[in-house]
């Protein structure tokens, strides 16, 4: 297995933070490494994510959310192929830590048979993305862009 983790800590009230995740339209307006998501944030529901690492190629895959806890966690978990080949438990994590401000956890456990294959890509481009989309989103809850309730 191979974790990648990420956090950025965020000027923003979970509830706030939570609407701008869960805003899946306005994705390609501001998110530059998840370009698309289609559904809804629902536990037990099946998305379309596209994710396209800077530099690197789109990748659409439809997973299955794990978790949907309004203004605390969304979890989804997809394959490529076959389970058991390439599975990717990504996940986005929202937790106070002062009022008004939240420490924004992203990640992504991978396993399967090829993530030996991918290691250095996935520890590249896909933790690179990561960052940006932390970034991004810190800006849009900081800055007062607006997020559709």
């Amino acid at each position: 297995m191979l974790e990648i983790k990420t956090e950025i800590e965020i000027a923003s009230e979970p509830e706030r933070l939570w609407s701008i995740l869960t805003d899946f339209a306005a994705y390609p307006q501001w998110n530059p490494f998840v370009r698309s998501i289609q559904g809804e944030a629902k536990t037990g529901g099946r998305l379309s994510v596209s994710v396209q690492p800077e530099g690197g190629k789109p990748m659409t895959f439809r997973p299955t959310v794990l978790l949907a806890a309004p203004n605390q966690e969304l979890r989804w978990l997809g394959h490529l192929v076959l389970p058991g080949l390439f599975d990717g438990e990504h996940y986005f994590q929202i937790a106070p830590i002062a009022p008004g401000r939240v420490l924004f956890v992203h990640g992504e456990k991978f396993s399967g048979l090829l993530v030996a294959l991918a290691k250095t890509k996935l520890e590249g481009g896909t933790q690179a993305g990561f960052e940006a989309m932390n970034k991004a989103i810190k800006n849009r809850a900081e800055n007062g862009q607006p997020a559709r309730a």
